[in-house]
């Protein structure tokens, strides 16, 4: 099933981050979980021994995973702390807050640019429409960034005086280190103070951090990190990678007037979703936008000329000339200064294995979000915090649960996906039936527009249960939701077709396509049945 976008709501974990290095779908789905044994936890809550600690719970890191983990707990009767570095939102070295990546530098301040940047799009269309003189206008990338700052500051007030305080969480500004697997040096935030607290069980949801390879001149490249905060809107823009968080960058600052250069060192971008969505994608990317597509390309050095603009020369030392690179090649899990090895916390690269209850191999040291390396999204880290309370603290079994994770790539068109790609569902179940439909949307086809939408569905052919459906629309993300508590519940192909449509929209298709486009029988594609 899918993950996706993501991203940079990706993303959805601790106190960063949304991408995850090149993570392939098969790894964004999985439910399986590395190297750490699986035994069932029961509440600790209550246990004798829980006085002999300041706290029930130490949380370090103050993202969605964090701080859903905390409130949760809190409300079982647990007492909890949660440290955060930051918590009101800035630049470097911090950037992330208390709200972790999504509310700071992912999901939320990306999808305000996603809004900014459609409406040159909806202002093209309206002269069909019969609006005469119609203009797209001058965006001003300085009014944007301030009223943006101003609803980050915000949510950042709501995070710790309403969801947290009101919760009964003590929220403490300091960075945390693991001195055992009891205990963490807290370093205050403001004071550069020491002290140290103990806790019964410990939580780690410290998010992940944008990795940038090691190439000539890479300190000139920013990341989704610092495009929040630039001063200036760049007016040539070259972005590397091609996971779901450069293709949302590359589209926003296309729409926003950026004169944009995807660079993507594979044959397409995406890698993980289904095809014929990562297809229609470039397709409708190379006709309805001004994004350069780069394929196979994988730049080698980076130059700062002398009147401040870059050149990003590639394997084959072709140049192109720009004002700001970012990089989206994938991130890593935040555990450096953790001090992990003083409590025996066993790692993987730079994230965290633990089991379905999210129990690392130190029986009192927990993790969730990004830094688990499972599915890097704000919800799924909001679920694994939330069961993890209930099972500890609330005397629930709760395991995590990965299947049939709903996301949106929020491109123009979105993508909005859930369950298994096409790929996928043959590799695991042989025979399916492919339904799909490609087509104009009544909005766009009256102004002549040449955008197209494309509706596929999944499904498994012995049990007609739909087990992937992928969007590829206006709204994609706000249609695939619903359809997805439908996926979830097992509903079949006969229950779409049960389900009256509304008219006139473009979701009706998803309860209209009768007949299949083509089959696989025995992991073989058949355009018709004998």
């Amino acid at each position: 099933m899918r993950m996706s976008f993501l991203l940079l709501c990706a993303a959805a974990r601790g106190t960063t981050a949304f991408n995850l290095p090149s993570l392939s779908a098969s790894q964004l789905r999985s439910s399986s979980l590395r190297s750490v044994t699986t035994t069932r936890l029961h509440s600790t809550s209550s246990d004798s021994d829980s006085s002999d600690f300041d706290y029930d719970l130490l949380v370090i890191g103050g993202g969605s995973g964090g701080v859903r983990a905390s409130r949760i707990a809190s409300g079982h009767g647990a007492k909890v702390a949660l440290l955060e570095t930051k918590l009101s939102h800035g630049v470097d070295p911090y950037y992330s807050a208390i709200g972790g990546t999504c509310v700071n530098v992912g999901c939320v301040p990306k999808k305000l640019m996603v809004f900014a940047s459609r409406y040159p799009g909806e202002i093209r269309e309206m002269e069909g429409y019969g609006w005469k003189g119609a203009s797209e206008g001058v965006f001003d990338w300085k009014v944007f960034l301030e009223n943006k700052n101003k609803e980050i500051t915000r949510l950042n007030n709501v995070y710790q005086n309403f969801v947290l305080k009101n919760a009964g969480v003590q929220v403490i500004e300091a960075r945390g280190t693991l001195t055992g697997p009891n205990s963490i040096q807290v370093h205050t935030t403001a004071t550069g103070e020491s002290s140290t607290l103990t806790a019964k069980n410990i939580l780690i949801a410290v998010g992940g951090w944008p990795f940038k390879p090691d190439i000539p001149g890479i300190e000139h490249a920013i990341t989704s990190n610092e495009i929040f905060y630039l001063e200036e809107q760049p007016k040539r823009m070259v972005v590397v990678g091609g996971g779901f968080i450069a293709l949302e960058f590359a589209t926003i600052m296309d729409g926003l007037g950026t004169d944009v250069t995807l660079m993507y060192r594979g044959d397409l971008f995406l890698r993980g979703f289904d095809d014929d969505m990562r297809t229609h994608l470039k397709e409708e990317m190379e006709n309805n936008s001004g994004i350069d597509l780069k394929f196979n390309t994988d730049p080698k050095e980076i130059r700062k000329q002398d009147d401040g603009s870059f050149l990003v020369i590639d394997q084959d030392g072709n140049e192109v000339e720009c004002d700001s690179i970012l990089y989206a090649t994938g991130r890593k899990g935040k555990i450096d200064g953790l001090n992990l090895e003083s409590a025996g916390v066993h790692t993987e690269n730079s994230f965290i294995p633990v089991n379905e209850y999210s129990q690392t191999n130190v029986p009192s040291i927990y993790a969730v979000g990004d830094v688990t390396d499972r599915i890097a999204l704000t919800p799924v880290a909001l679920m694994e915090g939330h069961r993890l309370a209930d099972t500890v603290f609330g005397g629930m079994d709760r395991p995590v649960d990965h299947e049939f994770v709903a996301s949106t790539v929020f491109t123009t068109p979105e993508i909005g996906t859930v369950g298994y790609s096409e790929q996928e569902a043959v590799e695991k179940y042989g025979d399916i039936d492919v339904y799909k439909n490609r087509f104009r949307a009544m909005k766009h086809s009256f102004p002549q527009s040449e955008t197209y939408s494309l509706f596929k569905l999944i499904v498994e052919s012995k049990t007609q249960r739909v087990v992937g459906c992928h969007v590829a629309t206006d709204g994609a993300g706000e249609m695939v939701q619903g359809v997805a508590i439908a996926i979830k519940m097992g509903a079949t192909k006969e229950d779409f077709d049960n389900t009256i449509g509304i008219h006139p929209t473009s979701a009706e298709e998803l309860v209209t396509m009768r007949t299949p486009s083509y089959y696989y029988r025995d992991g073989q594609k058949v355009d018709k049945l004998e």
